[in-house]
């Protein structure tokens, strides 16, 4: 767990991004029957030179190493894009991708 796979691309003024999280996201259910803690992202955001540029809550309704896909303006090539994900444990994972 804790790995991500980050692309992202400007396209004139918008950059798209595409986000692979490595995360079992193990719901209640399964975590019942596996005699287990669920544990799955619940929070995802990403930043720019400190400005959000996305934020979402999510739930155990996402799949085994779920992906994102945003896009945003006002960066240029060369910037960093971080990306944080939080899961149920309060286990917090940051990544930083140059946009290209």
């Amino acid at each position: 767990m804790g790995n991500m796979k980050i692309k992202a691309k400007l396209k004139g003024d918008v950059v798209g991004v595409k986000v692979l999280a490595k995360h079992d996201m193990t719901t209640y259910d399964q975590a019942k029957k596996k005699g287990i803690e669920a544990n799955f992202i619940t929070h995802i955001s990403a930043k720019v030179k400190g400005k959000e540029v996305y934020d979402v809550s999510t739930s155990q309704f996402l799949s085994k190493n779920p992906q994102f896909k945003f896009s945003f303006k006002g960066a240029v090539a060369g910037d960093d894009l971080e990306i944080t994900w939080v899961d149920l444990k309060g286990e917090t994972v940051t990544e930083s991708k140059k946009i290209k």
